[in-house]
């Protein structure tokens, strides 16, 4: 399954009080304190479609990062926006919010109702988050997330039905003298999954039955799901907490379907430069050459 969608990516207008959008709405900078940061996508997800961000800037002092996640609340049914996704949001019900680390995604165990997790949070009944880091067992012994072997596997990541172009997935550096060397750091996810410029994204997978499971991507890899049987009856939001030592994230733009003729240019030029900064020395427009150098 593979989402086509023309839908443009933003922010929704209500979020926390410190949060600035930017003219686009594409991106969000807590402006002050640690807290209220709390975005929601503008329009609720499609099954399989991702929200994608990139980390633009941090700041030094604050202990904790970004979180996200899923929600059930139409941001413009909330009284007031929580000041915190966990634990105020996840409170709520309804809500599946994790803090973003490695350590909390490819998960197995159930956690008893009522029981407060301080790392993650859910709701509706019949939804669950999970434990930590095995790999589940199905019983029957099929591997019910191994790739195709089809054409397209390197050029797209593979989340059980779901077919997500790799294209955008991947954080990369400023360009730089050694931006071909750290490049090569998001790509292996070598980097903190919360480095400047490293790209989360969430989205959830139609399990059947009304019940999907919540996948966290992390540089285009994915983390396994974070949560399990999150009814789908009720539309449900991206959660984007801007916390903490996370300062300012923006949204990337994922293109399902035929590339644009933009992205086609970009791709053959990238192709055939070994280093960023000869893009400087190309004969082409501006405009062209920031977008090679930067997306």
């Amino acid at each position: 399954m593979e989402p086509f969608s023309d839908q443009f990516m933003e922010f929704h207008p209500i979020h926390g009080t410190n949060v600035q959008l930017d003219h686009s709405s594409t991106q969000a900078t807590r402006v002050e304190s640690f807290a209220n940061g709390v975005c929601f996508s503008k329009h609720p997800l499609n099954p399989g479609e991702i929200f994608l961000i990139e980390i633009q800037d941090k700041e030094l002092g604050w202990c904790g990062h970004l979180r996200v996640g899923l929600t059930a609340h139409d941001p413009r049914s909330l009284e007031a926006v929580p000041e915190y996704s966990i634990p105020d949001l996840t409170d709520m019900g309804d809500s599946w919010v994790f803090a973003i680390t490695r350590n909390h995604n490819k998960v197995i165990e159930e956690v008893d109702a009522g029981v407060g997790d301080h790392e993650a949070g859910g709701g509706l009944a019949g939804g669950h988050q999970l434990g930590r880091g095995e790999v589940e067992d199905e019983g029957d012994g099929r591997n019910n997330s191994s790739k195709p072997k089809t054409f397209f596997t390197d050029s797209h990541l593979y989340i059980e039905n779901v077919r997500i172009p790799r294209d955008k997935l991947v954080g990369r550096s400023r360009p730089g003298r050694y931006s071909h060397i750290l490049d090569d750091l998001y790509k292996t996810n070598a980097l903190p999954p919360t480095a400047r410029r490293s790209r989360i994204g969430v989205l959830y997978v139609p399990k059947g039955r009304g019940l999907a499971d919540m996948h966290i991507v992390i540089n285009g890899e994915d983390m396994g799901p974070s949560a399990r049987g999150i009814p789908t009856i009720q539309p449900l939001y991206a959660v984007v907490d801007v916390f903490a030592a996370t300062k300012c994230v923006r949204i990337v733009q994922v293109e399902y379907g035929f590339s644009s003729l933009q992205t086609l240019c970009r791709k053959a030029i990238q192709k055939h430069i070994v280093h960023r900064m000869a893009i400087d020395w190309l004969e082409l427009p501006e405009a062209l050459k920031h977008y090679c150098k930067y997306e």
